[in-house]
């Protein structure tokens, strides 16, 4: 697999409060990571975005696929960073994707910890009503990473995975069980002994049991 798309941003102001937002990136070639992500990009509410947990943030290819698919007249907004994430990777979705997966990307070691969950500023960016429930809906939602070793990425690096500690736990098997049955056993179980997954989650999950 190789890194096709780098992204990041600067504050700027979403919706009819003028919320302050991260959701605007621009394309680059390469980026400086550390454990806050791509050294320059701006993550505004650190409470859904940003911090050692969510440091990255990648959106699948496919995803944007069925956005279009579903609303049409989204075609030349939707495009690989527009979204808000940092990175894009061929072939990568949540179907494959697990809780634990690390990989090594140019010089940088990620390690995925949670799916991200869609907010309202999606919608008001692309100006389309309930879109980020259809992200959510379709678990669509595209997932962070934490950042386990600094270093550069470039856009055409390889990008390899090298540990799968919870083959088990995919992106899409975490959002089914968050939205349809969070407190089966065999999936709490997986929750526990899952020690890659965001801690926030974690307590959340493991509380309500």
């Amino acid at each position: 697999m190789k890194i096709t798309g780098l992204y990041s941003g600067s504050k700027a102001f979403i919706g009819p409060k003028s919320n302050p937002t991260g959701i605007f990136k621009q394309t680059r070639t390469e980026a400086n990571v550390n454990a806050l992500g791509i050294t320059d990009d701006i993550q505004v509410d650190k409470r859904f975005h940003g911090g050692p947990e969510r440091a990255l943030h990648q959106f699948s290819l496919r995803s944007y696929q069925k956005i279009i698919q579903r609303f049409p007249l989204l075609h030349q907004q939707a495009w690989p960073g527009s979204i808000g994430e940092n990175i894009s990777v061929p072939l990568m979705h949540e179907d494959n994707v697990c809780i634990g997966d690390t990989y090594l990307a140019g010089t940088v070691i990620i390690q995925v910890s949670s799916p991200r969950i869609p907010c309202w500023k999606i919608d008001e960016k692309f100006r389309q009503p309930k879109l980020h429930i259809f992200i959510r809906q379709c678990q669509l939602s595209g997932w962070y990473f934490r950042v386990l070793q600094n270093g550069c990425i470039r856009v055409g690096d390889k990008l390899s995975l090298v540990d799968r500690p919870q083959p088990q736990m995919s992106i899409h098997y975490f959002l089914t069980h968050i939205d349809k049955n969070p407190k089966d056993m065999g999936f709490l179980d997986l929750v526990k002994k899952s020690k890659e997954l965001d801690p926030l989650w974690q307590d959340k999950l493991l509380a309500a049991k």
